[in-house]
């Protein structure tokens, strides 16, 4: 069936009221009401149905840009036959968000490539649709980036606004050492937001080992503490998929 034209003066009312995103699939969403006759209420239903999910799926796009988040590292693009463990109760669990809800965090652990950061990532998108703020930083930058805030004055301003995210992602979490400002700004940043907010941190290092990287025993002490205490742990063990990614030689053809 030949899909209706759409009449000039619609398109000029659609795009007074900010509708224009519509005109795309307009003529198809005719030929279907037609075809399954339906009515002027069900037919509306349905196509500001489609203008709600679009519209959802582009806020949540911009979101995830905002929070830093790779754009192809969803749920949806995940490698369910990559040969890596885990338990699968626990994603599930940290899947639904309910740990965000309850101001819990998450440690997805484990060695180099199997995935961590792109977990971590998905659940910022799936957060990014339920218009959960997220931000996502890798750990090292993460405590440069504070340090350098004493320079101009912005340390109290940064640092207010990592507490009041829902959802901070922290990647490559104790990869490298950290001085005593560091800790100290680590330990800050736990403090205040914990049982208030949700954070994940990936790492290649068991939890007993972040207290070795850090300057001050104490203030880690009690930072890894309140950390665990409200923690998932999602550990995944297996062969980097890294691998998979090395370049080849192409097989050039035999002359004959």
């Amino acid at each position: 069936m030949t899909a209706p034209a759409v009449s000039r003066e619609l398109t000029q009312l659609m795009r007074r009221v900010k509708l224009g995103q519509l005109l795309d699939t307009l003529p198809e969403r005719l030929a279907l009401a037609r075809t399954h006759k339906l009515g002027a209420h069900e037919f509306l239903e349905q196509l500001l149905s489609d203008e709600v999910q679009r519209r959802d799926a582009q806020a949540a796009g911009l979101r995830g840009r905002r929070a830093h988040l790779d754009r192809d590292m969803t749920f949806e693009r995940f490698d369910h036959d990559s040969p890596v463990t885990y338990d699968h109760s626990v994603l599930d669990e940290l899947a639904s968000l309910r740990f965000v809800d309850a101001a819990n965090n998450a440690f997805i652990l484990g060695p180099v490539g199997v995935g961590k950061t792109f977990i971590a990532t998905a659940l910022g998108h799936a957060a990014c649709r339920r218009r959960i703020s997220v931000h996502f930083e890798r750990h090292d930058r993460l405590m440069k980036r504070l340090k350098a805030t004493r320079l101009d004055q912005s340390y109290d301003h940064e640092l207010r606004k990592l507490i009041g995210v829902d959802l901070l992602i922290v990647d490559d979490f104790c990869l490298q050492p950290l001085d005593a400002t560091e800790t100290s700004d680590l330990y800050d940043l736990v403090v205040e937001r914990h049982r208030r907010a949700s954070t994940i941190v990936t790492s290649n290092r068991d939890p007993s080992e972040w207290l070795s990287v850090m300057a001050d025993a104490l203030l880690a002490q009690s930072a890894i503490d309140r950390m665990k205490s409200a923690a998932f742990e999602l550990v995944i063990e297996g062969p980097s998929y890294r691998e998979k990614e090395k370049p080849s030689i192409a097989q050039r053809p035999s002359s004959t």
